[in-house]
């Protein structure tokens, strides 16, 4: 197998712990603006489109009211909530030490992309970050690996995605690259094994270690 030069990563359940964040911010906003609650698995069936594309949806001419209250209240509440998965920020600096390409794609917004980031102190060691926002087709859509690969020229092989989702392994073999699939805190273990990728992981140790001999 070829040595990885490029590897991307997915942000919710893959490099930080927000998932129940995400819940929490949901419910914020319904709660607030429509009296009602919403359980995690509805939540997660809203997944694919951004969140201000789902708020957009659902509020018409409010929706900017809605989305600087759900804002606040995730920035807000990140820190108390959530952080990186434990190993995950020794691992980034290490790829990044030994000159390894990284990127981000994933299907939250821009604006909570970049507070997640920023907040837990990782966002300056990706080298392109591309969110449900820059792209025309969210995952599984192959557009965030695709505008990797013709940035830093890139060849196919070359390149490792790695996600917690089944949006993760069908974005990846659209654009015919491996997949790394982690299960570590995944909201869909059993479709991802399923479904199967080129490597599975249920620890950041585990990762790790198969990282620092692939690349």
């Amino acid at each position: 197998m070829n040595k990885f030069k490029g590897i991307i990563f997915d942000i919710d359940g893959t490099l930080t712990s927000t998932n129940e964040l995400i819940y929490a911010s949901f419910n914020h906003i319904t709660q607030k603006f429509m009296n009602k609650t919403m359980t995690p698995r509805e939540i997660i069936a809203l997944f694919g489109p951004t969140e201000d594309q789902i708020i957009e949806g659902w509020f018409n001419e409010r929706h900017q009211e809605v989305k600087d209250v759900y804002y606040s209240f995730y920035e807000n509440n990140l820190l108390q909530s959530a952080d990186l998965y434990p190993g995950i920020r020794e691992l980034l600096f290490e790829l990044k030490s030994k000159g390894i390409i990284l990127s981000i794609y994933t299907g939250k917004g821009r604006s909570a992309a970049l507070i997640t980031l920023d907040k837990l102190g990782v966002s300056h060691l990706f080298d392109m970050i591309v969110t449900g926002s820059d792209v025309k087709e969210h995952k599984p859509s192959a557009e965030g690996i695709l505008v990797f690969l013709d940035k830093f020229n890139l060849q196919k092989d070359e390149v490792l995605m790695i996600g917690d989702a089944v949006a993760d392994i069908k974005a990846s073999r659209a654009a015919g690259v491996k997949v790394a699939s982690v299960i570590w805190d995944s909201y869909a273990e059993e479709e991802v094994k399923k479904l199967g990728s080129d490597f599975l992981f249920e620890s950041v140790e585990e990762l790790n270690r198969f990282l620092m001999q692939s690349i």
